[in-house]
């Protein structure tokens, strides 16, 4: 079986060409090649014409013109090989009959031959017109996409459309992003679908991922057969590719690879073989029940993360999907592995990763170290045989089976069950640990707080102690100081006032003084008060006067109390 790669997105069946060409054609797509294998590249002789570019009578591709010059073009054609007129002769007018506007075209049945009306107007009917043998059967736009009329067939699709049509040999063809004007001597060119390429409604899922491959639609063409019962073909297949993804198309022995984008196969000799995924891939794989060579049954949980790089290789060994080759190739070398291996090497490991490097001195070692060197490097080995470049690889979970199995797992039950109530105790310890922790944590807090308030009050108190001192040390400052300045004022004022008074030479003036001090005296100890002297012989009699005074108040006393 051979492969090629090709280079285009449109593939087309078997046509009326001189080469007879009998391969495919598709657009160049780049795809993401594995370093170690490049795809090849695309042959010459996988190239064939476009069946709607073949010369065939009375068809004219629509051009820059539009619809009304490919008509004239019909209609010369059908003139020179000497057959009636499509273009009626009728001339319109402006006061009566059926009316064509603007961007529409007029029918006409001329006795089963079709006539078309392309000028604005209206054409009145019979009696003012000939209308012998012929019927009006109304109007259709220019930039309708199908016309059928009488053997006339005009097709006209947008950037999006394609149009899949039968010609009168029963021959299928595709229009895209254009059309034609053609006329049917024998048979009929028949419109099968219009196709909205980039939405297709056949959504093609991976079964093991469910990636979406891709979108397809196939178009049917009814058929009746001798027996008189109609029955449908299928005469085109519509695909729409993603990118990161390509489809395998197979014609006998050759396959070919079809890179992303809109294509579709009208060649009834090529068959759609399968969609694939360019992308990484990753799966969790069951396998099946594996003896090690105590007799032991275990079944594995794989882990799988691959990326297919030429789906070539793949299809060549007749598989449909990577996972199917990657699924019985790890079946293979597992079942090589656990036959030299023994129960109680892999009883304690469940996975295989980086941190289960093991020194040897484990009885785990053996089968980690198998699965790592030779399944790994062997399942390496194979994918590429297929075009699958194996990324990683796992053991995520392994099922021990048989009674020694169930006796070994109510034991490593019970071991795991008195592991994980140590591991609560000593988590309960640590939390309560901690929690005394947390409360000696806030009370030295609190002590803190409690220390610092006590700073702050205490230094409030000295604070207003230092103040209160200070103010009474300024008012005491300030009394002094205000009390010398009234001692100095009234000093000041006596000196003056003396001074004053020693100016004075007038006896008269003097005698006035004194006078006025008598005054002052008298005002201010009362008129009965006697000023007696303190001095000489004055103050003798004071003194005897005094006793005298005292002995007459003692002699009443005495009186008194008789």
């Amino acid at each position: 079986m051979s492969a090629t790669v090709a280079d285009g997105t449109t593939v087309f069946g078997d046509f009326e060409d001189s080469r007879r060409r009998d391969d495919f054609l598709s657009y160049k797509k780049t795809i993401d090649e594995s370093p170690k294998q490049p795809i090849p590249k695309l042959g010459s002789d996988f190239v064939v014409a476009d069946y709607a570019l073949q010369d065939r009578p009375f068809f004219v591709p629509i051009g820059r013109g539009g619809v009304l010059a490919a008509l004239e073009k019909l209609d010369q054609q059908l003139v020179q090989a000497g057959r009636g007129k499509l273009l009626s002769k009728k001339q319109p007018t402006d006061w009566t009959g059926e009316e064509i506007l603007p961007g529409q075209i007029g029918l006409i049945n001329h006795g089963g031959i079709p006539k078309v009306l392309t000028k604005t107007g209206r054409y009145p009917g019979f009696p003012l017109r000939n209308w012998w043998a012929r019927s009006w059967k109304g109007t259709k736009g220019l930039s309708d996409t199908v016309i059928e009329f009488q053997g006339l067939t005009v097709v006209q699709v947008s950037q999006n459309q394609a149009a899949v049509v039968s010609d009168p040999q029963n021959q299928i063809f595709v229009i895209k992003n254009s059309g034609f004007v053609a006329f049917a001597i024998e048979g009929t060119y028949d419109v099968l679908s219009i196709v909205d390429q980039t939405h297709l409604p056949g959504k093609v899922v991976d079964r093991i991922t469910n990636g979406v491959l891709g979108h397809t639609h196939e178009i049917k063409m009814r058929s009746k057969i001798s027996s008189g019962e109609d029955k449908e073909y299928v005469v085109a297949t519509f695909l729409d590719i993603p990118a990161s993804n390509c489809a395998i198309l197979q014609r006998g022995d050759d396959l070919q690879l079809l890179g992303a984008g809109q294509s579709v196969i009208t060649n009834p000799s090529v068959t759609l073989r399968g969609l694939y995924t360019l992308g990484e891939n990753q799966i969790e794989m069951p396998t099946k029940d594996i003896f090690t060579r105590d007799q032991v049954p275990v079944s594995l949980t794989i882990y799988l993360k691959w990326q297919l790089t030429e789906p070539l290789k793949l299809a060549t060994h007749g598989y449909n999907t990577p996972y199917d080759a990657l699924r019985d190739k790890t079946q293979s070398i597992l079942t090589q592995i656990m036959a030299h291996l023994d129960y109680s090497s892999m009883v304690k490991q469940r996975s295989l990763g980086p941190d289960n490097m093991e020194d040897g001195n484990d009885p785990s070692s053996a089968f980690l170290d198998a699965l790592r060197t030779r399944a790994m490097d062997e399942m390496h080995e194979a994918a590429l045989e297929y075009g699958i470049i194996l990324k990683d690889l796992a053991v995520i979970d392994r099922q021990f089976k048989g009674e020694i199995a169930s006796t070994m797992d109510k034991l490593t039950t019970r071991a795991l069950q008195a592991q994980v109530e140590a591991a609560n105790v000593d988590r309960e310890n640590s939390n309560k640990v901690k929690q005394e922790e947390g409360a000696l944590s806030v009370a030295r807090i609190k002590a803190q707080s409690a220390n610092t308030q006590a700073d702050a009050q205490a230094y409030g108190v000295i604070a207003a102690a230092k103040a209160q001192a200070e103010k009474l040390k300024i008012e005491a400052e300030a009394q002094a100081e205000a009390t010398r300045v009234a001692a100095l004022a009234d000093a000041e004022a006596i000196r003056i006032k003396a001074r004053a008074d020693a100016e004075v030479l007038d006896q008269y003036a003097r005698e006035m003084g004194l006078r006025r001090m008598e005054v002052s005296k008298v005002r201010a100890y009362g008129s009965k008060t006697v000023f007696v002297p303190t001095e000489a012989i004055g103050s003798q009699m004071g003194g005897t006067m005094a006793l005298g005074m005292a002995a007459g108040m003692g002699a009443d006393a005495r009186r008194a109390a008789i």
